[in-house]
């Protein structure tokens, strides 16, 4: 029996590519088919890079032809894989939230390192700049901004804006606050599946008047999952914030989170990373420096992934009664904790000013020059 090219072709019609809703021939999968007396060559490209789709494809071409065509056909079957190019969430994001310029995530791997802290007190400094700020407390399952802003007894209130209702988020130290803290009480758990915690934030995001603010910060929860996902894929995130401990255990996490943002599916530019409980210099000793959790860990690992270290927070009692009482530390003038965020502020706001600069500038990333210089010089 002499083989045709075209009943090879019209028996490969019968079946449909993994992944694609044509037949194979009419999705362009079948690439060459060659036939040499009984042997047949059938070059196919595939989306799906998994072995059992490939291993079931070749299976399934040998028995078509070998039904339909010639039983008794040498069959090869080169399988190229070239994997269906993901579209970045950066340009797929959805609707910025008018007159919010820049939206930077403050993020951490790991709990306990003081993720929550660096943002009220960027979030302050920011303020005593001269910027409009907001802050969005995305840490769902462990909200804290309604303490470290002092306003655990407030509740947003309902305004209403060109016909429709919103929230009008609470101002304290003047950044502008939401936080699921405001609508739960302060022993209640809150036990949620990831589509109701995304519900939430969205809500948080977009069914409020934040107004006009240069900067918005995400503070987010620790690690990598769900919630961080959901935020990426809501908005236009500026860059992100990464907070660490020197500690080996902390490191490996804040490793992660970088590579969470560099993803190609995600795609937001690190701005830095934040080295939290740096050293600890005793009171009746201030001139002493002692590295409990091991030194300049962060600024290694911020050398090494090849990003921006922000700057250093040592561990002092006064930030943390500060954020309990709800008075941020940087609020505190003329002392070495503020001056340490307002180095580590000026050095995100400078990695901000040259991001929207390598990139066109767009409402949900745009930041003047001259804003940016000026925070600097203050």
């Amino acid at each position: 029996m002499k083989l045709q090219k075209k009943d090879i072709l019209k028996a490969l019609e019968a079946i449909t590519v993994p992944g694609e809703g044509k037949n194979m021939v009419e999705s362009g999968a079948v690439t060459n088919v060659m036939v040499f007396g009984d042997e047949v060559v059938v070059d196919l490209t595939i989306a799906n890079p998994s072995l059992q789709a490939r291993k079931k494809t070749e299976v399934e071409i040998l028995k078509i032809i070998h039904e339909k065509v010639y039983e008794k056909a040498k069959i090869k079957v080169n399988i190229k894989v070239e994997a269906a190019t993901k579209p970045k969430v950066n340009e797929i994001k959805g609707k910025a939230i008018p007159g919010i310029k820049n939206i930077i995530a403050v993020a951490s791997g790991k709990g306990g390192v003081g993720k929550s802290t660096v943002t009220a007190n960027l979030a302050v400094t920011l303020a005593k700049m001269g910027f409009k700020v907001g802050l969005l407390d995305a840490d769902i399952y462990g909200p804290s901004a309604t303490i470290m802003f002092d306003v655990v007894n407030e509740k947003p209130l309902a305004i209403n804006i060109d016909g429709k209702s919103k929230m009008k988020p609470v101002e304290s130290h003047r950044v502008k606050i939401l936080s699921i803290g405001f609508f739960t009480q302060p022993n209640q758990a809150v036990i949620w599946r990831g589509p109701m915690a995304a519900k939430a934030l969205n809500q948080m995001i977009f069914d409020a008047h934040w107004g006009e603010l240069d900067f918005m910060l995400l503070d987010l929860p620790p690690g990598t999952g769900d919630i961080h996902l959901s935020i990426m894929q809501s908005l236009p995130v500026t860059g992100a914030v990464v907070v660490s401990t020197p500690q080996e255990v902390a490191l490996a996490d804040a490793r992660k989170g970088v590579a969470m943002f560099q993803q190609e599916a995600i795609n937001v530019p690190v701005l830095g990373i934040v080295e939290n409980m740096s050293y600890f210099s005793p009171e009746e000793l201030p001139n002493n420096k002692y590295y409990i959790f091991g030194k300049a860990g962060a600024k290694y690992l911020a050398e090494d992934l090849e990003v921006p270290f922000l700057g250093e927070v040592p561990l002092v009692q006064s930030i943390r009664e500060a954020g309990d009482i709800g008075r941020p530390a940087a609020m505190q003038t003329a002392t070495p904790i503020e001056k340490a965020f307002e180095d580590i502020t000026k050095n995100v706001v400078l990695e901000v000013v040259k991001r929207n600069k390598a990139l066109p500038p767009t409402e949900a990333i745009k930041i003047t020059t001259m804003a940016g210089c000026a925070a600097v010089k203050k």
